[in-house]
């Protein structure tokens, strides 16, 4: 090559852009038919949207090697197949684990929304709880506080005692009694217990009755109100009628006591004799003295097992 001769080629035939160029053009630049006019050099221009992430060409394995494949569509027509790439099976598993937080892999993850919501729902549950307490007990001191308001006596209704009270405890008082050998005995008279069935205490019954004079006294104490009495008297008899004269505070009554042979048992039978008879006497309160005896008139044959005080009946 000699001065002034550049070759067979000018420079922009060697310069593979010189159809870029004006003064390329000017000398008959024209672009490369393929591969840029590199040897074995590949044209890999796609039409926007031609792409499929994932995929291989269909062409890719039949074309021959420093040949371009067939393109699937041209810069003018929008390819038919085009889809976005989240829809592809290629390109949606690629943005999945970019931002997915819920994959089993060891890369990055993201919020537990679950443990979120559980523990969100467990704060609202406690609330609710607290509040249900919070609420029973406010009405459980209302009512305990009503209760003791309501219930409550006052100082008047405790210092004056219910006259139903007073009844019942007159009612209830204990009046005397007595077994018959714990009297006060005139002489000749005495305590036995040959004959079984007396109510006394060891089966003692007192004796000698059966003669004028004789007589038993009884000094009561601790009567608490003046009134009408009834005065009970527990007797034996052999089968046979008595009665006797009956005296309080010194003053005999007109009628004398009754023991008659109630239910009429066996003459001469001291055990089958036990009776119970009674008569209204009026006491004074505080001490009275009551006595039975043996006075002219009567029938006397009779032991003489308990006394007993009790209220009127009917």
């Amino acid at each position: 090559m000699t001065p002034g001769n550049n070759g067979a080629s000018t420079p922009e035939d060697d310069d593979p852009f010189g159809y870029l160029y004006a003064d390329g053009q000017a000398n008959g630049a024209q672009p490369p038919s393929g591969g840029y006019g590199y040897p074995n050099s590949v044209n890999r221009v796609r039409a926007v949207g031609t792409r499929q992430y994932g995929q291989q060409p269909q062409n890719a394995q039949t074309a021959p090697h420093g040949q371009v494949p067939q393109q699937q569509g041209s810069y003018s027509q929008p390819n038919a197949h085009y889809a976005a790439p989240e829809t592809l099976p290629g390109g949606a598993q690629t943005a999945h684990h970019a931002g997915s937080g819920g994959g089993g892999g060891r890369g990055g993850r993201g919020p537990n929304t679950k443990g979120l919501l559980i523990g969100a729902i467990a704060v609202v549950a406690a609330v609710v709880i607290g509040i249900g307490v919070a609420m029973l007990g406010g009405d459980k001191d209302k009512d305990d506080a009503s209760d003791k308001v309501g219930t409550s006596p006052t100082q008047s209704e405790e210092s004056k005692p219910s006259p139903s009270a007073s009844k019942a405890g007159a009612a209830k008082q204990d009046l005397p009694k007595t077994d018959a050998k714990a009297l006060r005995l005139s002489p000749g008279m005495t305590t036995a217990s040959e004959f079984k069935g007396a109510k006394a205490e060891g089966g003692v019954y007192v004796t000698g009755f059966n003669q004028v004079g004789a007589k038993v006294t009884w000094t009561v104490d601790g009567i608490e109100k003046a009134g009408s009495y009834r005065l009970n008297v527990d007797y034996g008899v052999p089968g046979t009628d008595a009665d006797a004269t009956l005296v309080v505070n010194g003053k005999a009554q007109t009628r004398p006591l009754d023991m008659q042979n109630f239910g009429n048992t066996p003459k001469g039978d001291w055990e089958q004799g036990w009776k119970s008879t009674w008569a209204l006497v009026n006491l004074t309160k505080g001490t009275n003295t009551i006595e039975l005896a043996c006075n002219e008139g009567n029938k006397c044959d009779a032991v003489l097992d308990q006394f007993s005080l009790a209220p009127p009946k009917g």
